[in-house]
């Protein structure tokens, strides 16, 4: 593996886990009330279209974080939705 795409992975790595403490902040106090619905959903659909590009590209470290940041940030709408 080359250092650029050991870069990507890390940078992927600590973007991606950046969301978790929202998401269990969120599963916990069983509120979503701070968490912007407009925001939220224009920020999934960018994640989709990066996981599109990274596809295209056949980039892991694109596909990989946009992939799991996809997932949380599903997680975090859901959330949001069920906890209204």
């Amino acid at each position: 593996m080359d250092f650029l795409t050991i870069l990507g992975l890390a940078a992927a790595t600590l973007t991606t886990i950046s969301f978790l403490p929202q998401m269990f902040k969120t599963w916990q106090t069983k509120s979503a009330k701070d968490v912007s619905s407009v925001t939220l959903i224009t920020f999934i659909i960018g994640v989709f279209l990066w996981l599109i590009y990274g596809i295209y590209l056949q980039s892991l470290p694109i596909i990989l974080a946009n992939g799991v940041t996809f997932i949380f940030n599903l997680i975090i709408l859901w959330l949001k939705i069920r906890y209204r």
